[in-house]
């Protein structure tokens, strides 16, 4: 299944993409895609819905604005230098464990929502990731194979960053990180019975039309289970919890010179099988 939300923001009904032209309203029997639905089991009541041909209306998504295929999670967790071609541009050695970070998660937006850059931004870039999706609060796990049942699903997210203050202020990727808007994710989310191998996708990313990222999910330090079993270890991971598991090269810091975002780009990029998402960047939020 592709699960999406539609609609105004904060006002996003949830649905089941049926193809590319139409979606399946399941508003009438789901309140939203959060916590409560994946640790309910959710997922497996929306599947019942579809094969008893029960549910909403169809309809068309054209002109429709999609919304994150998630609501606001408990956390959005993060892991840097995952990719062993992205390290080596970076001028960094290859992590021995995954490194953590984590985004507000009031940084996620619609996949085609405008990217804002902050007040004082200099080094603002880009990272197309796969996201992951937890579906079952989850804790020390007993090995990266149980991982498989902790998770909802796969989608597409864009980290973006602003390095200036990720790398220049104290040391602290948060706050690089944490800009409003900084989340892209969607537009949907697939459940892993969609996904043949996950460990075997291909990314991109443009900006105005100029390729900049390429990569495969082959090329994971870290891949998806090892990192879900491993966050396991430190905290409680929650339904709907929403894991960035790091971005393959082309960057805009490890281009020389860099190449950094300004107002009036375009990003497009997506995830083999998860979709692609666009969007524009826009200039800081004037003083009200």
């Amino acid at each position: 299944m592709k699960l999406m939300r539609v609609g105004a923001q904060g006002r996003e009904r949830p649905a089941v993409l049926v193809d590319d032209q139409h979606y399946l309203d399941v508003s009438g029997d789901v309140r939203d895609f959060d916590e409560e639905f994946f640790g309910s089991g959710g997922v497996q009541h929306v599947a019942g819905l579809l094969e008893s041909g029960a549910g909403g209306a169809v309809r068309s998504i054209d002109g429709e604005r999609i919304g994150s295929p998630i609501a606001r999670p408990h956390q959005i967790l993060c892991i840097g230098l995952n990719y062993s071609d992205h390290a080596a541009e970076t001028g960094q050695e290859v992590p021995s464990e995954p490194i953590l970070f984590t985004k507000s998660p009031n940084t996620l937006v619609g996949p085609h929502d405008d990217v804002r850059l902050p007040r004082g931004y200099s080094k603002a870039d880009w990272e197309v990731e796969l996201g992951v999706v937890i579906g079952r609060r989850t804790s020390y796990l007993d090995s990266p194979a149980d991982a498989a049942e902790a998770i909802a699903g796969y989608t597409v997210v864009n980290d973006v960053s602003e390095r200036a203050f990720q790398m220049e202020r104290g040391g602290q990727w948060c706050k690089g990180k944490s800009a409003e808007t900084f989340n892209p994710c969607g537009p949907y989310l697939v459940t892993p019975d969609e996904i043949p191998d996950v460990n075997a996708l291909g990314l991109w990313l443009d900006v105005n039309g100029v390729r900049r990222q390429t990569g495969s999910t082959s090329r994971m330090i870290f891949d998806p289970y090892f990192v879900v079993h491993h966050l396991s270890q430190f905290m409680v991971l929650e339904p709907g919890d929403l894991i960035n598991t790091g971005t393959p090269p082309g960057v805009g810091m490890g281009f020389n010179p860099p190449v950094w975002l300004q107002p009036g780009d375009l990003i497009e990029l997506g995830v083999d099988g998860l979709g692609s998402q666009r969007q524009h960047v826009v200039g800081p939020r004037r003083p009200e």
